[in-house]
């Protein structure tokens, strides 16, 4: 049996990733931060299946504590401090985070025992203000936040021990990928629990910001299977991870009103509080070294992935009166 870590486990990756990895009879371990508040909600379901540590990226020694001990065949880094708007607010820390966390990780890797296959969660936020359309793994970066900044740091780090090293190490470049399971602070599941609640008479309004920002929007239960196909290759490399199709805030908003028979124009308010300091322009991914590599592929359209997510946020309201 096959063992993993996974960081940021109980987030929205590391949800579908450990019931993904637990299907493939992996012995799934998950690094949980010591805190007050430990939120499991999103891996409620499967936790009795999985064994938890308490480590740190912030703390290196914690995490060679962590895969001396355990001695995984592979390590997910998926945690981060990884919401945009905060890492405006909390730059120092989201560097210490979302850059040298990975540094820290990779060094322990290369201390302890360097056959451990390392993926990292790249992100298409490290494109920013975009160079071509659309992006792919050749593509420049630059980045126009502190969390796409420290991001491109944590994806050339994992490049650079690959190299340096010889460890597997990959970088999977995602981008957007939603869910029911998806954290309310994220604009689309804002919009979709919104959307739930002026369905059922629970508020009249909706407040957003940039209707026309444009993203590549995919299911995050078909991106951790690419996470997964990436470190069974021969081969480390990075793989730009997308649906190849672009749809604006505005366009997701009207969806979600339909979802309910509902006319987006009679709820929304634009905030101009929620406009970031610095957009990034369109982002869209061309997968197709994904798809010729890893036989990767999007199962679920822009239209499937809305309905599913007004669904479930209307199921939940519901249940919880």
């Amino acid at each position: 049996m096959k063992k993993v870590i996974i960081t940021g486990i109980t987030g929205q990756d590391g949800s579908y990733l450990a019931e993904f990895l637990l299907s493939k009879n992996y012995r799934v371990y998950g690094m949980v931060r010591r805190s007050s508040t430990e939120n499991f909600e999103r891996i409620e379901h499967i936790k009795d299946k999985i064994e938890f540590y308490h480590a740190d990226l912030l703390d290196f020694s914690s995490l060679v504590e962590m895969i001396d001990e355990i001695r995984p065949d592979e390590v997910y880094n998926l945690a981060a401090q990884s919401f945009v708007p905060t890492s405006w607010k909390q730059p120092i820390l989201t560097g210490e985070f979302t850059a040298l966390g990975v540094t820290r990780i990779l060094e322990a890797i290369k201390l302890i025992d360097k056959k451990i296959k390392f993926y990292q969660a790249s992100s298409s936020e490290m494109f920013g203000k975009v160079l071509e359309i659309p992006q792919k793994e050749t593509t420049p970066f630059y980045p126009r936040s502190p969390y796409g900044v420290s991001k491109v740091y944590g994806h050339f780090i994992t490049v650079n021990y690959r190299e340096s090293y010889d460890i597997f190490a990959c970088s999977g470049i995602l981008f957007n990928h939603e869910s029911p399971r998806r954290g309310r602070e994220f604009v689309t599941r804002k919009i979709t629990e919104g959307v739930a609640k002026i369905k059922l008479g629970m508020t009249d309004k909706l407040y957003l910001g940039n209707l026309d920002a444009k993203r590549d929007w995919g299911y995050a239960g078909d991106y951790v299977k690419a996470m997964y196909l990436m470190l069974q290759q021969e081969k480390a490399s990075d793989y730009v991870i997308a649906t190849g199709e672009t749809h604006s805030v505005k366009e997701f908003v009207q969806l979600a009103f339909e979802r309910v028979s509902l006319d987006y124009k009679d709820f929304v308010v634009i905030d101009k509080t929620l406009f970031r300091p610095a957009e990034v322009d369109q982002l869209v991914g061309d997968y197709s070294k994904a798809k010729r590599i890893l036989g990767w592929e999007p199962t679920v359209s822009f239209k499937e992935l809305v309905n599913m997510m007004v669904d479930s946020d209307l199921e939940k309201l519901k249940n919880n009166g």
